[in-house]
């Protein structure tokens, strides 16, 4: 062949070449690096947590907020950073304030008395890994520990007031209940000694979500003027908040501002509060990639939000984050009691739970706590169907296998027209090969006469294409769904996948755990991946070959590429992709067979990978 001396031959490889390249390097760094990222800082997070045991800790800020409407004479407290604390594990931080316990069948913890704070929270019914014996996940924990993360409630001061409020130092005294549960809420109580008694009842559901209503009783002559904050506060940056598909960090909906997204690394990048003014309905908080801890104010009453971060002040301090919201003054008669009511939701990010609760507290947007991602009117409606589907099979492998087959038929009419078309232009291959010898030193009349040729049997070339940009969000959605979900995590297949949501933890290179090898990352290629190139392989020699043998080969050698590439993604995208290839090879191999254009997949690879095939 003469191909190597044909420009528009070279042209062709050129694109080829860097068309996979740009495939190879966009997946791997927007879609299949997360994966190993998150594994890896796992890791290193755990290790810091017990080096920092060791080590100082940073102080924490105090509250920075300030009115809605701040009146001329009202100036939002600012509390001074606390000293480096002396080490202290979580445990040994726990011990050192007076506590009231949390027990529901969702978490565990306790409520520092000192402070009033929500500062100690595991919950239950998940485990760090697929190991049952594995510690449960910790959500929340108490300043002067590692990595300080808690929810409080307060009152700010009116500026050139001097009324004293509880402030972190606080100790509450418990008026009502032994332990908070789903069915006793605790009722915390604290006197100012000059006449004003502040009182905090927190209850909570079976579930995630805390009601937290704060009241003031003035006994004095004159009214009192207060305004009502509450804030979520983090000490330490998460290792695992490294994605480009996946938000963490500060988010929330404020009111018709609509959805907020500041990641860790652009908080403290900005080192300017980010702030809304008047805001009605919405809330706030942080969250990780399965957990949140989010404020949910009064619905109807304006107040304003703020996202903030602050740098450490010593050299072994670290990052600190913050999101709050502070409410319009309100004011207390003489010999009255006013109080304001809020909400906190701590826990893992169940998608029909937070739906449930955005409809029942009326919340704005709550739903949008979990990233669906670009694609949310694909992602979410493609959850719920696979919830519904789940709630029979009860295996979400199997559920991944029927939604496959639920995809492919609703794209069966335009699958279908792709394959057709597909199947006509590979049965035109011999008059094409023909016309390209025959104008071998003309590519111009080359392209004319080819074109020409499918007008003729009335083929449009890129009509194939259509249905494979038509597919693409929906891969993508349920890319996000099997990412961001915590219904994924930990979940099992069969036999080798306890962890749908994680790799297949198989490999090739030690042959699949014969050998006592642990390969590195790039070679670590399970079972599911290899299935899944190899389907990919034989689809694509289904398709009409490149007009040009090296370009023919760049399309050969791309299955394996995938093969790698797809070997950190999660195990049921893989599976999924797998059984859509098996899926599509099925009706692909019928319509080219009914249009007379059947393949031997033997003399493709002979033709491909043979001696001449770069000739």
């Amino acid at each position: 062949m003469n191909s190597q001396n044909d420009p528009q031959d070279h042209k062709n490889l050129l694109f080829a070449i860097i068309l996979s390249l740009a495939v190879l390097v966009g997946w791997q760094y927007f879609f299949a690096a997360p994966k190993l990222r998150e594994e890896q800082a796992r890791k290193e997070y755990s290790k810091e947590l017990e080096a920092q045991r060791n080590g100082d800790q940073k102080g924490l800020p105090g509250v920075t907020t300030a009115p809605v409407t701040p009146p001329a004479a009202a100036n939002a407290p600012t509390a001074d950073t606390q000293p480096a604390l002396a080490p202290m594990s979580r445990d040994e931080a726990l011990k050192g304030t007076p506590r009231l316990a949390i027990k529901t069948p969702s978490l565990e913890g306790s409520i520092a008395l000192q402070g009033g704070r929500i500062d100690d929270l595991v919950l239950v019914k998940y485990r760090e890994t697929v190991d049952p014996n594995s510690a449960m996940v910790t959500l929340l924990s108490p300043a002067g520990g590692p990595n300080p993360y808690f929810a409080e409630y307060g009152w700010v001061a009116q500026s050139g007031s001097t009324v004293k409020v509880p402030d972190r130092d606080t100790v509450w005294a418990i008026e009502k209940g032994d332990a908070l549960t789903p069915e006793a809420p605790v009722t915390l109580t604290w006197d100012n000694g000059e006449g004003l008694v502040f009182r905090r009842t927190i209850s909570v559901d079976k579930d995630y979500m805390f009601k937290v209503v704060d009241e003031v009783e003035n006994k004095t002559t004159a009214e009192v003027a207060l305004l009502p904050y509450a804030r979520v506060h983090r000490v330490g940056t998460p290792k695992s908040a490294a994605f480009y598909i996946l938000h963490e960090g500060l988010i929330g909906v404020s009111g018709e501002e609509g959805l907020q997204e500041v990641t860790y690394a652009n908080a403290v990048k900005e080192d300017i509060p980010k702030k809304i003014e008047n805001v009605t309905g919405g809330w706030l908080g942080i969250t990780d990639k399965y957990w949140a801890a989010t404020l949910i104010p009064d619905q109807k009453e304006p107040y304003r939000a703020t996202y903030s971060a602050t740098k450490p002040t010593t050299p072994n301090g670290l990052d600190a984050y913050q999101v709050d919201y502070l409410r319009g003054a309100v004011t207390i008669p003489p010999n009255a009691r006013k109080g304001i009511e809020g909400h906190l939701y701590a826990g893992a990010k169940q998608a029909t739970l937070i739906d449930t609760y955005e409809t029942s507290l009326g919340i704005l947007n709550f739903d949008r706590m979990i990233d669906w991602g670009w694609f949310y009117f694909i992602t979410k409606p493609l959850f719920h169907l696979m919830e519904i589907i789940n709630g029979i099979v009860h295996n979400f492998g199997v559920t991944i296998l029927i939604l496959t087959v639920l995809v492919k038929a609703a794209f069966y009419p335009l699958a279908n027209k792709q394959y057709t078309s597909m199947a006509r232009m590979k049965r035109l291959q011999p008059e094409v090969a023909r016309i390209k010898e025959l104008y071998k030193d003309d590519p111009q009349r080359q392209q004319k006469e080819t074109f020409e040729l499918y007008r003729k049997e009335k083929i449009n070339p890129l009509a194939g294409c259509w249905p494979i940009f038509l597919q693409i969000p929906v891969f993508f959605a349920l890319y996000k769904v099997l990412f961001v979900t915590i219904d994924m995590r930990h979940a099992p297949f069969f036999g080798w996948i306890k962890d749908l949501s994680a790799p297949d933890p198989t490999s090739l290179f030690n042959l699949f755990g014969l050998l006592s090898y642990a390969p590195p990352d790039f070679l670590h290629i399970g079972v599911w991946p290899l299935i899944m190139g190899v389907t990919m392989w034989v689809q694509m020699q289904l398709n009409p070959p490149q007009p040009d043998p090296i370009q023919q080969q760049v399309f050969a050698w791309m299955p394996v590429m995938f093969t790698f590439l797809l070997a950190s993604f999660p195990a049921g995208l893989v599976i999924y992709w797998a059984w859509s290839n098996f899926l599509s090879i099925i009706q692909q191999w019928r319509i080219n067979k009914k249009n007379g254009a059947e393949i031997h997949l033997m003399s493709n690879v002979k033709r491909t990978f043979g001696p001449d095939s770069g000739s």
